[in-house]
């Protein structure tokens, strides 16, 4: 049975939707109206607050900290510098993906990863050489996360000293409401936001205050359906649904790697040795057999398959989590699509998919599953370059 998290009592009292889920153990809000358009637009045009408390925190100590995570990760943490944070992934060895998320170093000894699955036991399981502690730090930290382009502009409002000058992927250290809070400048939604993180003993106060301060700026509670939506706009990978991690595959080729789910760019091959880091440079040396890619349905025809019918074309306002085949345009299944959305910012219709490394290449014109009145069709679907939506408001 769920568990509520630290910043329940004020988002039980807004969801009028009595909409919930199970995320990782915690009650976790799906919209707190019944239809979650409003808390989308406020993602895309204000600002909205999420409760992301569900993610897994591991904190990292010890004078080996830093060596350490060098080693589990494809990413070398030693080049971090204190209050800044990096993404990145870690693997198997067979260079397969575990998991993704955000790596942080608070101080010269003390890292933190943030994760979508359980990973304690992965972790202490390869810590055995290094001189580390790892504390599992999910229920005593309260995170909340602040996106939309009106961000900045309440945390400015709350008295946040140094805001305008916190570049993307940094953090600092400040106070909100009198309780010591943690300002990243991280999120989920592809826009310009932050994350707070604060104990769990303060959440209601920091809630409040952002709330507060946000209200001139037409600020919103939201909930998974809306952050759905963003990420699919975002082009994001999400474990568990467009990959599933190593150790929980039956099968080998339900297995991924970080290139082949577009999260090459992350590993940092050429250092000291981290876990899969041999099996990562013989799959570049032979090429991946497969690709993470982004494709935007064609309207028009999708309209007409609906129209022959008599019917206005299917737009389904929540993202979608389903397996659905592509094909190459002589008819040949070539991969699948794992999610997707109606873009009400692009109007597009996105889909997130894995397919053969050949059919990769922006531009590529293949064909995508779709239902219409209970027929199993096909649409035409363009290989795009991901991310679908990149204001340049994220980074400035």
């Amino acid at each position: 049975m769920p568990i509520p998290s630290p910043f329940h009592p004020r988002t039980a009292a807004l969801c009028t939707s009595y909409r919930w889920k199970d995320w990782a153990g915690y009650y976790a809000v799906c919209s707190y109206d019944v239809c979650h358009d409003r808390e989308y637009y406020a993602m895309r045009h204000s600002a909205g607050l999420m409760d992301v408390t569900p993610l897994f925190k591991y904190d990292i100590t010890g004078p080996d900290a830093a060596a350490f995570i060098a080693w589990l990760t494809v990413r070398d943490a030693t080049r971090l510098k204190v209050n800044q944070i990096t993404y990145g992934c870690w693997c198997d060895a067979a260079g397969k993906l575990i998991d993704d998320g955000t790596i942080w170093r608070l101080d010269d000894a003390h890292y933190r990863i943030t994760a979508a699955d359980p990973s304690l036991s992965w972790f202490r399981r390869h810590a055995d050489a290094f001189d580390v502690t790892i504390t599992d730090t999910t229920d005593v930290i309260a995170s909340a996360s602040l996106q939309g382009p009106t961000s900045r502009a309440i945390l400015r409002d709350i008295g946040i000293a140094g805001i305008d000058e916190l570049r993307f992927f940094r953090m600092l250290r400040t106070t909100i409401n009198g309780a010591p809070v943690i300002v990243s400048r991280t999120g989920y939604s592809g826009d310009l936001g932050y994350e707070l993180w604060t104990d769990a003993e303060h959440a209601c106060a920091v809630w409040d205050a952002v709330m507060e301060a946000g209200a001139p700026h037409s600020i919103l509670p939201v909930g998974l359906d809306a952050l759905d939506n963003c990420r699919v706009e975002a082009g994001f990978i999400m474990n568990g649904v467009d990959y599933y991690a190593a150790h929980h595959c039956l099968i080998e080729s339900r297995k991924t790697s970080p290139d082949e789910a577009g999260l090459g760019w992350t590993v940092q091959l050429d250092r000291d040795a981290f876990i899969g880091q041999d099996a990562i440079r013989a799959e570049r040396a032979r090429g991946s057999a497969r690709a993470f890619i982004g494709l935007v349905l064609g309207w028009e025809e999708y309209e007409m398959m609906f129209a022959e019918h008599g019917l206005p074309p299917e737009v389904c306002s929540s993202a979608w989590r389903e397996t659905r085949p592509i094909y190459a345009t002589g008819g040949r299944q070539i991969g699948y699509a794992s999610s997707g959305s109606w873009s009400p910012t692009l109007k597009k219709n996105l889909v997130l998919a894995t397919v053969d490394a050949k059919y990769a290449e922006p531009g590529t014109e293949l064909r995508c599953e779709v239902t219409v009145e209970y027929e199993r069709r096909t649409v035409r679907a363009t290989v795009t370059e991901r991310p679908f939506f990149d204001p340049p408001r994220k980074r400035s």
